[in-house]
């Protein structure tokens, strides 16, 4: 048998036969259907562009699902050509969250210590999104209460360590009053005979003090003195009570200071008449009534130490209670001869001379004082009057601006002659028997309230770098720069420079002048 094929195509097929006798009939055949090379290259093409996108595809879903999925072939399913899968995901997490943000969660059983702790105990549970959801909110509603309680403890703590006197400082005036009673020049004459004349002379700069802190005492009068330009101009009045007479009358006579004049005083030396007497202790009274009432109304809130709970829990310090902190709204009365003063508190330090402040021009006002901070005019960051007054009270928001500035108190310049031409002890007084009336929730406890109110209208403003305060408060953050042109820093909030809460980044700047070595006690042997 033979083929035939035809080179243009499989047309027709003979077949032969060497045996036979004659020939087949020719038979006509279908050719089978060819594919064509344009038929083969657009499905190339497109196999060509296909194939690296599902190779990436596929990658990006394994490596997704390593980490969540224990096998990646799990994870991969039906969703190797679409984004439904994380759009879903967002979807049902948005839809957990909102549920646990509004829905209530039983905390009960719910000991979640770490973060760690929880993805180990979703993923060994294998439970949905929603549980971890209500779980995390759980957690961070544990951890919040923690948090908050620590806030509150450690403030109780600082204010608690504001208020101790330091044993250290507690010996020294023991010592020192024993110094007293044993020792003649510890009870000689301050100041001297020959320098006596000089306590009412104006043509001499008087700075007056009134503390019963012997160490703060001697670095305020120490600093003054190695910085001033002409410390032989300098008058010291330093009032202090009965109690810390001795040691502070002791320290002073023993370091005699050759260069200026110190005169020590206590508040039992002081002749006044029954009028002011009488007008001394209604004021501390009151002074009194004020600090128990918000004693007693303290909430667990107010012991959050921030913002407008710092400042409530300061006022309530031992300090507002302090008859030598209250008086120096009777400085006429205590200084009858004298006509212009520097006072200075005794938690500062002066760093540049001062004595320019003697000559100030006060435009007949009565006192001279910061107003504007060192960030500018109209800037007083946490001592605006609504920091110190009660503007929920309508005696109080009818009367005052809640933005106007508070003047700072701490270091000032008086004009005493023109404060006897007015009636501010009076409107002192008046506000206090005000604030009495009216249920005692005119302002917070503390020296400077009423102050603003007696002194309203007769404040001159004085340049920012005469006076930085803040220095012992937690916010305090003042840059080097302004620290150290200051002519007098405040260390004014509860971590004083001489307690153990004070600040060691400012504490150096009021060492330098502390001149008293303080002497430990020890038991005798």
């Amino acid at each position: 048998m033979k083929f035939y094929i035809s080179t243009t195509g499989i047309k027709r097929v003979t077949i032969s036969s060497s045996g036979a006798a004659g020939k087949a009939s020719p038979t006509k055949a279908t050719a089978p259907r060819r594919i064509s090379i344009r038929t083969l290259l657009p499905a190339v093409l497109v196999l060509g562009i296909a194939l690296p996108f599902l190779f990436v595809r596929i990658a990006f879903l394994v490596l997704e699902s390593a980490a969540a999925c224990s096998s990646p072939l799990d994870c991969i399913g039906w969703r190797f050509f679409s984004g439904a899968d994380a759009s879903l995901l967002r979807e049902e997490l948005s839809r957990a969250l909102v549920e646990a943000k509004e829905g209530d969660i039983n905390e009960e059983g719910i000991e979640i210590e770490s973060f760690d702790k929880l993805v180990k105990d979703m993923t060994s549970k294998r439970e949905d999104i929603k549980a971890f959801a209500f779980k995390t909110k759980a957690m961070l509603r544990q951890m919040e209460r923690k948090v908050q309680s620590s806030r509150q403890r450690e403030s109780i703590y600082w204010h608690l360590a504001s208020h101790g006197v330091p044993k250290s400082l507690h010996c020294l005036c023991l010592k020192l009053a024993e110094e007293y009673a044993v020792n003649a020049i510890a009870r000689s004459r301050l100041p001297p005979p020959e320098y006596v004349s000089r306590l009412a002379d104006p043509s001499f700069h008087h700075l007056v003090l009134l503390t019963d802190n012997v160490l703060a005492a001697s670095t305020v009068v120490s600093s003054t003195i190695q910085n001033s330009a002409n410390p032989g101009e300098l008058v010291f009045h330093i009032v202090t009570d009965k109690k810390t007479y001795t040691s502070m009358h002791a320290w002073f006579a023993i370091n005699s200071i050759k260069s200026a004049v110190v005169e020590v005083k206590g508040l039992h030396q002081f002749d006044w008449s029954q009028e002011v007497n009488v007008g001394v202790k209604e004021m501390l009274e009151i002074h009194r009534l004020i600090w128990r009432h918000y004693y007693n109304n303290l909430k667990e809130e107010d012991f959050e130490y921030k913002g407008e709970h710092k400042r409530y829990i300061e006022a309530l310090s031992p300090s507002s209670l302090s008859l030598l902190n209250h008086l120096r709204i009777y400085i006429p009365e205590l200084f009858p001869d004298l006509n212009k003063i520097v006072f200075l508190d005794d938690d500062i330090v002066v760093q540049h001379d001062i004595s320019s402040l003697w000559e100030l021009d006060l435009n007949g006002k009565v006192i001279g004082a910061v107003v504007n901070s060192w960030c500018g005019d109209d800037c007083c960051p946490g001592r605006k009057y609504r920091d110190y007054l009660n503007f929920s009270h309508p005696i109080i928001s009818s009367n005052f601006d809640p933005d106007h500035c508070a003047w700072l108190y701490g270091m000032n310049v008086f004009d005493i002659e023109a404060w006897r031409r007015t009636n501010i002890t009076a409107t002192y007084h008046q506000w206090l028997k005000l604030s009495h009336k009216s249920g005692l929730a005119l302002w917070h406890p503390g020296v400077l309230p009423p102050s603003l109110i007696a002194f309203e209208g007769h404040v001159h403003p004085i340049e920012p770098s005469w006076h930085v305060a803040g220095l012992g408060s937690q916010s305090a953050e003042v840059h080097p720069e302004i620290l150290e042109a200051a002519a007098v820093i405040h260390f004014s909030g509860p971590a004083k420079p001489w307690l153990e809460i004070g600040f060691p980044e400012v504490r150096s700047l009021w060492t330098k002048y502390s001149q008293i070595v303080i002497v430990l006690c020890r038991p005798h042997a």
